[in-house]
Order: C-alpha cells, then structure tokens, then sequence
C-alpha cells in the first residue's frame, strides 16, 4: 500500500459515489490526511450509502450537483479553494450508451470540460472574476479515463501510453474526447493535469451490471448468467483499491501533461471469470447462457503499466485469486447491497 504523507490537500472529488470514487474516498480518508469534497449527482449508479460510514468525517463533505453546472463549481472552488480535482464522475457503460450516446458526450465531455475551466480559472488570478479566486498554483488536475480509448488487440500486443486512440463505441468516444479536452487545456492554458487509462476495476461497491457483480448477483438469486458471444473477450483486470493507489501516487508524483496506463497484469476471458466465480460460489455452470454478441464489442484490452511502474514507482499488489475471493466474499456479506443497488 502507498501511503503518501505530506501538506494536507484540498481535493474535489467528482462521481464518488460510484464505484471506484467510492473505494477512493475511503482510501485517501485511511491513507492521508487530505480534505475530501464530494460532487456526485447520485444518478442510477451513484449511492450516497456507500459512504455513510464516513458522513461524519471532519475531512469530508457531500455535495449533491452536475459537474457541468458552471455556477456551483464557481462557488465550490471559491468555498473550499481545491488545490486538487480528481474526475471520476462519467457515464461508463457501454450497453447504455449504445442506447442513449447523448447522455454520455453530455456527462463526459461537457462536464469535463467544465470542471477544466473552473480549475483554471481557480489558478490563475482573473481580475474580472466575480469571485476574486486566488493563484492556486499547486492545482492538479486528475481525469480518471480507461483503456477502452484505444479500441480492441489481437491475440497480442498490449496499450502503450502511445497507442493511438480508437475508441469503438460511443462511451469510449466520449472518454477519448474529454481526454483530448484536458490535453487541450494543459497545452493552451498550461494547467498542470495528468491523464489515467485503466484496465477493468473489480471489488466492492460495483453496479450490479458490470460482469463480476452481475455474476454474483445471478448466482446468488439461481438466475441465468448471460454471456455475449463466445464469452472469450479478454480485459485485465485490477483491484479497486490498487487503482486508488495508483491514482494517489500520479497525484503527487505525476509529471504534467502525462499519460499514465494502470493495468492490473491479470489477462482473463470473459468466460473464465463467469466459471471461476461460479465455482467459488458452489454453483453450477448450467446457469451460463451464450447471447448475441453486443453492438462494437472490443476483443482483447490489455494494458503496458511499465511507464508508471518505472516512473513513478507504482505496481499493483493484489493478485487476481486473491483480489476475486476478496471480491465474491464482500458481495457475499453485503446481499442487502446488491438486492437494493437497482
């Protein structure tokens, strides 16, 4: 585990309600002495009880709102004066964006845009601004994006930082855009900003319509799992709380401008996961069902994390058959969860 000590941060934190926000507020709370600020609309898949065991911490703060609404990121930054803003807030699933693109190019891209001209009005002095906002010169912008930007792989090669992007459905397009936009803003306006591509993310607090707590939630109700294709579409897969480690340590070690890939090395089908969570369950692969394939379903992603291995002196820690029993055992103790996550 890194634990990072130094001069407490100011952080913005948008989408923590969700998944991987979550499992990172929890983090920075146990691992740092950082202020945590938490900008989440609480859309279908952001829970607010995710987080009750911290309400009440003195270095944290909810506040319900859109990223895209310029006005209350005004008052926010002129509130707290963020010195940090790390961006998980997005729509991220693909079956859903086939269904509604709009949606997702409003949230991603828009709304990232937003955060970026608040967070760089909030650094350097505007004269004009109605809100007086001081240099803030220590800002850092963290845009949490995904390895799906760069399309699909054959049976071999892997994502480098260099990879060119090809994003394949319109989630993906929408995370390729705002990563553009945050690119922009660093080369045009200089606002220090870096940029994380993740593999797929696993563990506790994950939507029920991701494929592992899906699994589990079928199992556990005896209900058919389905399966697109042939089920041998290939992700690596990364513990949670190894990617808040990560984010963490671009956070204070990251050189602006930068890319940096976070792969769990842990290459698995689709259907390997699906029989290996049955298993652990004590439930029978007669629940697996094989439906048609979805609309630009990517083959294989498979990330090259040697940049910020080398650079930043970041690896994940938690191996795949540790990280899914950890998994499988907290969706276990937490049914309740999973019955009221729809």
């Amino acid at each position: 585990m890194n634990t990072i000590k130094e001069k407490p941060k100011i952080i913005l934190v948008t989408g923590g309600a969700g998944f991987i926000g979550t499992n990172f507020i929890q983090y920075m709370l146990c691992n740092t002495n950082d202020y945590i600020v938490n900008l989440d609309l609480l859309t279908y898949a952001g829970r607010l009880s995710n987080l009750k065991d911290i309400e009440y911490n003195k270095r944290y703060d909810f506040v319900r709102g859109d990223i895209a609404d310029l006005a209350l990121l005004e008052d926010l930054f002129a509130k707290y004066k963020f010195d940090t803003v790390i961006n998980f807030a997005a729509e991220s699933h693909v079956d859903r964006s086939i269904d509604n693109p709009e949606i997702f190019l409003q949230t991603n891209v828009l709304g990232t845009q937003a955060l970026l001209e608040v967070s760089r009005k909030s650094w350097k002095l505007n004269s004009n601004d109605k809100y007086n906002l001081k240099y803030r010169e220590n800002v850092k912008f963290i845009q949490v994006s995904t390895d799906e930007v760069y399309g699909t792989l054959g049976k071999e090669g892997v994502f480098t930082e260099k990879t060119p992007l090809a994003p394949n459905s319109p989630y993906s397009a929408s995370k390729a855009s705002a990563d553009m936009v945050v690119r922009a803003y660093f080369e045009t306006y200089g606002l220090p900003v870096c940029i994380t591509r993740c593999s797929n993310n696993y563990g506790p607090y994950q939507f029920p319509e991701k494929l592992i707590p899906l699994i589990i939630n079928s199992a556990q109700n005896n209900k058919t799992i389905p399966v697109y294709g042939d089920g041998k579409q290939i992700r690596d897969w990364l513990y949670v709380e190894d990617h808040c480690s990560a984010i963490n340590t671009v956070l204070h070690k990251g050189k602006n401008g930068e890319v940096y890939n976070i792969g769990g090395n842990n290459e698995k089908e689709n259907i390997e996961i699906v029989k290996l969570i049955l298993k652990l369950l004590g439930k029978s692969e007669s629940y697996i069902k094989h439906i048609q394939d979805r609309l630009g379903h990517d083959r294989r992603y498979a990330i090259d994390n040697s940049k910020i291995k080398t650079e930043l002196g970041w690896s994940p820690v938690t191996s795949f058959e540790s990280g899914i029993i950890k998994t499988v055992q907290w969706y276990e103790s937490n049914k309740n969860w999973l019955k009221n996550a729809f």
